[in-house]
This record gives C-alpha cells, sequence and structure tokens, in this order.
C-alpha cells in the first residue's frame, strides 16, 4: 500500500483530498469535528517533514455553484486552531485565488480551498476539472475514505496526474486496513450486527457476510420485513414489502451455510412516533394495527448481547431502533455496550461500520471502548460488499 511514509514532503506541495464535509449549526458553527480531526495525523506529518498543505473537500450538496451556506470558509477559524497553523484561504478551488496562493506556500503553511462541488464538474469526475487541480501541487494524497467509492474528478480521476507520486494519507490506510481484517482475517466466532431500516441497502453485504459469519444479527427497521415475510403483524412498523420473498431466501441461504442468523424475539412498540409516546413490549410478529416496533424487546437485548459477548470478531452497521429518541435507545446502547465489554473482556476486534452506527456509539461516549470506528458508512459498505473503490484503485493503480 503507497502510504506517506513512503515519502519525504521536505520543499513539496502535497495536494490532499480530506472529507471536511461537517455538520454546521445555523450560526455556522462545526458540531462535530471528528472528520476534521482524523485528517490531522496526515497533515502533521506532512509539516513536519517540511512540506506545505492544500487541501480540497467538499461541504454538502450545493446545486447551484456557489452558495454561502456551504462554504468552507465556514470552518476556517476552528481547522486553524486544530492543525495549529493560521490557515489561508482561496475563495474559488481552481480559480486564479488558488493557483497563486498555491504557488506562493512555503513550507509549513496551509491552503484550504473552496468547496470542490460547486463546480459540477467534480462529482461527474471530469477530466478538465481534476488536470486544473492538480496544477496545485507537487504530490497527491487521498485521505477521504468518505467519498473513496465516488469516482469524483479529486477522489479518483486526478490520480492520473501523479503517476509516480501519490499515496494514501494515515485515515485511508487504516479504513482499508481494518476493512480487510474483518474481511481476510477475521477470528472466531465473527459475528456481524446488521441494523438500520432497509433490507435492501445492506442485502449485498448481507449475503457477502453469509460466507464469512458465525452469526449474523438482524435488528432495527429491517427486522420488521422478515417478521412480516414469516407470517407475523407488524402494525405500522417499517416493512419493504417487496422484499418479503429475498428475506426468506436470506434465512435459507443462513441455514444451509451453517450461519447462525439471529432475529427479534421481541420488539417495543409505540402508538405514534414521538419520544412521548406510549409503549409496551410485545413478542415479535404480534404488533396490533395501529402500533409501531422502534425497537427491540428486552428479551432480544439480552439474546445479542449473549452471542456479541462470546466474539472473537464483530463487525456493527446499522442501529437496532430510533436511538435518536431517548425512549426507544435501549437496544441499540446495549448492543453498543456488549460490543464494548467483548472487545474489553474478550479481546475481540470491533469495527463500528460508520453511518449512524458511529453517530450512536459517539452518542453513548464510547468511540474510544472500541477497536475501531469507521468515518465512512457507504465506502464501507461498498468495500466490505467486495466493490473496487475508485479512490482506492488510482492510489493502488
Amino acid at each position: 500500500m503507497n502510504t506517506i511514509d513512503q515519502f519525504d514532503f521536505k520543499d513539496k506541495k502535497a495536494l490532499i483530498r480530506v472529507d471536511f464535509n461537517v455538520p454546521l449549526d445555523d450560526e455556522f458553527k462545526i458540531t462535530d469535528d471528528k472528520r476534521i480531526r482524523a485528517a490531522l495525523p496526515t497533515i502533521s506529518k506532512i509539516l513536519k517533514d517540511g512540506g506545505s498543505v492544500i487541501l480540497m473537500s467538499h461541504l454538502g450538496r450545493p446545486k447551484d455553484g456557489p452558495t454561502d451556506k456551504y462554504s468552507l470558509k465556514h470552518i476556517l477559524t476552528d481547522l486553524s486552531a486544530l492543525i495549529g497553523v493560521e490557515v489561508k484561504f482561496a475563495d474559488d478551488c481552481i480559480g486564479e485565488s488558488a493557483v497563486k496562493q498555491s504557488a506562493d506556500l512555503k513550507p509549513g503553511e496551509v491552503l484550504l480551498l473552496e468547496n470542490l462541488r460547486f463546480y459540477k464538474e467534480e462529482e461527474k469526475g471530469d477530466v478538465a476539472f481534476a488536470e486544473k487541480l492538480s496544477k496545485l501541487g507537487d504530490v497527491y494524497v487521498n485521505d477521504a475514505f468518505g467519498t473513496a467509492h465516488r469516482a469524483h474528478a479529486s477522489t479518483s480521476i486526478i490520480a492520473q496526474f501523479f503517476p509516480d507520486a501519490k499515496y494514501f494519507g494515515y485515515l485511508m490506510a487504516s479504513e482499508v486496513e481494518n476493512a480487510e481484517k474483518i474481511l481476510n482475517h477475521a477470528e472466531r466466532p465473527f459475528t456481524a450486527i446488521m441494523g438500520g431500516a432497509k433490507v435492501s441497502d445492506k442485502i449485498l453485504l448481507i449475503e457477502k457476510l453469509l460466507d464469512k459469519v458465525d452469526n449474523l444479527i438482524i435488528g432495527g427497521g429491517m427486522a420488521y420485513t422478515f417478521a412480516k415475510a414469516q407470517g407475523g403483524e407488524i402494525g405500522t412498523s417499517l416493512l419493504e414489502a417487496d422484499k418479503q420473498e429475498l428475506s426468506l431466501e436470506l434465512i435459507e441461504k443462513a441455514k444451509a451455510k451453517g450461519v447462525n442468523l439471529i432475529l427479534p424475539v421481541d420488539t417495543v412498540i409505540a402508538d405514534k412516533f414521538a419520544n412521548d409516546a406510549d409503549k409496551k413490549d410485545v413478542t415479535s410478529g404480534q404488533i396490533p394495527a395501529d402500533w409501531m416496533g422502534l425497537d427491540i424487546g428486552p428479551k432480544s437485548v439480552e439474546l445479542f448481547q449473549d452471542v456479541i459477548k462470546k466474539s472473537k470478531t464483530l463487525l456493527w452497521n446499522g442501529p437496532m431502533g430510533v436511538f435518536e429518541m431517548e425512549s426507544f435507545q435501549v437496544g441499540t446502547k446495549a448492543v453498543a455496550e456488549a460490543v464494548v465489554a467483548a472487545t474489553k473482556d474478550n479481546g475481540a476486534f470491533s469495527l463500528i461500520g460508520g453511518g449512524d452506527s458511529a453517530a450512536a456509539i459517539a452518542k453513548f461516549g464510547l468511540e474510544d471502548e472500541v477497536s475501531y470506528v469507521s468515518t465512512g458508512g457507504g465506502a464501507l459498505l461498498e468495500y466490505m460488499e467486495g466493490k473496487e473503490l475508485p479512490g482506492v484503485k488510482a492510489i493502488n493503480g
């Protein structure tokens, strides 16, 4: 793997693709700087070598070119504080400002380019746009795993202009290494915990995992499609009606492959989708007509925790319920705590698969208690499904 450890950046300008797509409040204050902090080791290594850094990122989904709401200028103060250097800002990623400031950049200095997605060419993977970006630096570094599954100009196309000077940053390298550990070097018993709303979002991953895991736990909204497919009543719970047959096929595939597929045996139901709803526990598949399932029940918690705590490898992707509401966070929190217990007490390797799982583990303050929390939900899923990520392929060649 081509990582930045293989290169001395002295007097070189490193053009780094980072993922600074951070959440901002109404006053443009960063509410979660995790993605910025994840890139700091890479930036630090280059500056210590005596190089300079040019950072490029997207922010949000601007539809019509430059939009103040999506300007990266809003993160400048916090970014400067985190890096420990006053970061310069180019108000365009390929315009005169970017070209001049990049050319004038001295060793130890950092420049942030304006939002790449202010140009439609970024998401289209436009070669001419990528070439303009490439002229700003001497070396290309990709440290944006969260966008590695996109064949965008700055994540994959640009690498061709640096045939002998393209590297993975530390974050990208660790994401790939940890995913590989799960996929190809898992210690047994290996348990995957799948949650979230839809079976369809996880179908490719589930099928891939059936060849690898000993236990597959399914919770969250997708579990109601399985319950309905098996003849249960699910009230107004989430349902993918067209995925019921597929759910039954997955149950049969798991049996054929000797995988222990574990579904919830009870569920917490509510009379409305609200934190202050009336709620009660019922057996899975026995939800009254006007009620909806919003969390796994206490027996399921016990069942899931027992399997998790005995595991040596754990992959968790997707919550067990509507964890954003305090009334329905019990199942997700219990799973998080069981993953932590397995990691600490059983020496398990635990990978939290980005997205809502990462948000949940952060909400419960358990980020530092597991082996690795991925920064890329979609990218990790695609990597786990066996797809070649354009951002990874571009560096590996």
